[in-house]
């Protein structure tokens, strides 16, 4: 059973101003060696990016070049056009590097229009994300599909697709498809969107297959929603991340909520595929091993596939019963049983905790973690969000460094 220390802590990218919070993470853009590409973003309110950057190292993040602006926001005839990167992932089998963003446009720049507004972008480069072959929006195969009805069931000014965290991390199977985690809000029977659970936003969660053509685009296809109880998890099921166990079945573990008072259980959501990922078993609380359920706010997790072979998991566990988004903290790392797909509680360690000093409001979530090529550490990218609490003002303090944790396994 794998055991878990934090070496070090370290400030990846400083905060360039008061109020500003910023996100960086890290991606190898090559099936070997120690290209990296980072992208951090710089925000100074919920569910916006304000502005975003890319630079790249040859050397495993030793050095890096000048940053180079990825426009986050555009000049629309219907509103404020808002981009969201996701980072982006090496396919194994032909050595393309590929990002995927969420776009779309907001009539009055207020972030939950992205629910009837958001959908999902993809590039492709052949040189180690330095330049791009392919730009395009992901449009489901099919005569019937455009670029406002773009997938089954998802209709632009209706309801959206996106990816919602950084922890969505795409996996290729054994034949070449291309599997991303998504989620997607969900229309009534009027044909509009629908919040059946009353909570903030209400979304399903779905796998987009990709498939290589002989022109170096990608074919996209869909999986069937995995949905919720909104009796039992108000927003429905978020920000899903899957890997593969054992026995070739596909896990993917999601975020639920109990929002808004905290009267339900607040539980991390689990689905099984045994087909590839096309249909899903009915989504159930997650649990560890020994058939213990534990509680989970609503927060982004992380599957991590680890080249020792153990599958690792990362996200927020609470003592108590949360109340709909917190705490977020502690921040927590365990193993996964390949076997049975469910959390080893032995295992699981406390990366990063509140301190006597902070505030209530730490936020520990909206992270990504990849693994060191040269030595098999895991990099946690984190910003330790709201350890400020709030401002004289009353408004939420923005403030926060983009930093690096190195875990030893």
């Amino acid at each position: 059973m794998a055991r878990f220390t934090v070496e070090k802590k370290d400030v990846f990218i400083p905060s360039p101003s008061k109020g500003a919070h910023v996100s960086g993470t890290t991606y190898y853009t090559k099936r070997k060696g120690y290209d990296l590409m980072s992208i951090h973003s710089i925000e100074t309110r919920s569910d916006t990016v304000d502005i975003s950057y890319i630079r790249h190292s040859n050397d495993n993040g030793k050095s890096w070049s000048e940053p180079v602006v990825f426009e986050c926001e555009f000049e629309d005839d219907h509103g404020i056009g808002r981009r969201h990167p996701r980072g982006g992932f090496v396919d194994p089998l032909t050595d393309r590097f590929l990002t995927i963003w969420t776009e779309g446009v907001l009539p009055s720049d207020y972030p939950l229009e992205g629910m009837k507004q958001w959908k999902l972008h993809y590039s492709v480069s052949e040189d180690g994300g330095k330049t791009t072959t392919v730009n395009e929006q992901i449009i489901h195969e099919g005569d019937e599909y455009d670029a406002i009805h773009h997938l089954p069931n998802v209709t632009v000014g209706k309801n959206c697709v996106m990816m919602g965290d950084f922890g969505q991390r795409s996996l290729v199977r054994s034949d070449g498809v291309i599997l991303v985690p998504v989620q997607s809000s969900m229309v009534g029977p009027n044909g509009e969107y629908y919040n059946p659970g009353a909570g903030y936003t209400y979304t399903d969660c779905m796998i987009l297959f990709g498939r290589w053509q002989a022109d170096g685009h990608i074919s996209w296809s869909s999986s069937e929603r995995v949905c919720g109880d909104p009796k039992r998890t108000i927003r429905g099921l978020i920000e899903p991340t899957i890997a593969e166990l054992a026995d070739g079945r596909l896990l993917m573990v999601m975020r639920g909520s109990n929002d808004p008072k905290g009267v339900l259980p607040g539980y991390r959501w689990y689905s099984i595929s045994s087909d590839g990922g096309q249909t899903w078993s009915d989504a159930s609380p997650w649990k560890y091993t020994n058939d213990e359920l534990f509680f989970s706010p609503s927060s982004c997790s992380q599957l991590i596939p680890h080249s020792s072979g153990h599958l690792f998991w990362m996200g927020n566990i609470c003592e108590h019963n949360p109340r709909g988004n917190g705490p977020r903290y502690p921040i927590c790392l365990g193993e996964v049983d390949l076997k049975s797909g469910f959390l080893v509680k032995e295992s699981v360690t406390a990366i990063d905790d509140k301190q006597e000093h902070e505030s209530p409001h730490l936020t520990l979530s909206n992270f990504l973690v990849r693994e060191d090529r040269e030595n098999g550490n895991l990099l946690l990218h984190l910003a330790r969000l709201f350890a400020n609490d709030f401002r004289t003002d009353g408004k939420a303090e923005w403030t926060a460094d983009a930093l690096i944790y190195t875990i030893t396994t």
